[in-house]
């Protein structure tokens, strides 16, 4: 979404940028801002699943976003996280009543963030954004559980602030080190210092072959002499 920064009048802008730092600072339990120096109009947060849901141990990464009317027109709230739950659109938008009817300009972005945590706790299958998740909620809450504990299991723990179950990139992070049984980590010389090496061995076995064979030369030339100077004397 565009940013609102422009269209909202600076008195606003100020009382915005005043409520994000103090949730920044002291934000409520389970609960992390993430403020933006560049567009105050979009809020990113992530929210604990609380214990005793499905949704327990899980990290939901989630933003507020400002219109160019807020205060008078509440904010709009999506999950980033994927969650099964009834009220989360499958795209991450929430229905609660506190962003529609119940929106009150004094109620501010605390009030927004902890409700939307207490939606967690206490879904309202009434409002269903997801017609599933609300179905099994009251007819079968046990599969509900299930789905919503696996997508929880999938996308919320594992990863880096909640963004992912999926592993990791191996070369993302600091690198374990190489065990000395590692062969390309031995001690001893570089692998480009290896063919350098048997170079100069090569050379060194050709220089003592030649000394060896000219030393060979040298004694049979000797004793050819001698044998003739023998064979003269008879």
């Amino acid at each position: 979404m565009n940013s609102n920064v422009e269209n909202l009048p600076p008195h606003v802008l100020r009382l915005v940028y005043k409520e994000v730092s103090a949730l920044a600072a002291d934000p409520p339990e389970g609960i992390k801002i993430y403020p933006s120096e560049e567009d105050i109009t979009e809020l990113h947060t992530s929210i604990e699943g609380p214990e005793g849901t499905p949704f327990a141990g899980g990290i939901f990464r989630m933003r507020l976003v400002l219109g160019k009317d807020f205060p008078a027109v509440p904010p709009k709230g999506y999950f980033l996280t994927k969650i099964f739950h009834p009220n989360v659109g499958h795209k991450g938008e929430i229905c609660v009543n506190v962003l529609k009817r119940d929106w009150k300009a004094e109620l501010g972005l605390r009030h927004v963030l902890l409700t939307i945590k207490c939606l967690l706790i206490h879904p309202n299958p009434e409002s269903a954004l997801n017609e599933e998740a609300g179905r099994l909620l009251l007819e079968d809450y046990a599969e509900y559980e299930s789905r919503a504990r696996l997508l929880t299991e999938i996308h919320a723990i594992g990863g880096p602030g909640g963004t992912s179950g999926a592993p990791q990139d191996p070369n993302d992070g600091p690198q374990p080190k190489k065990h000395a049984g590692d062969p390309t980590k031995r001690a001893g010389p570089s692998m480009a210092a290896v063919p350098a090496a048997l170079g100069n061995g090569a050379n060194a076995a050709s220089t003592t072959s030649s000394n060896s064979s000219s030393t060979i030369n040298n004694v049979a030339g000797k004793k050819k002499a001698d044998k003739k100077r023998a064979l003269r004397r008879l």
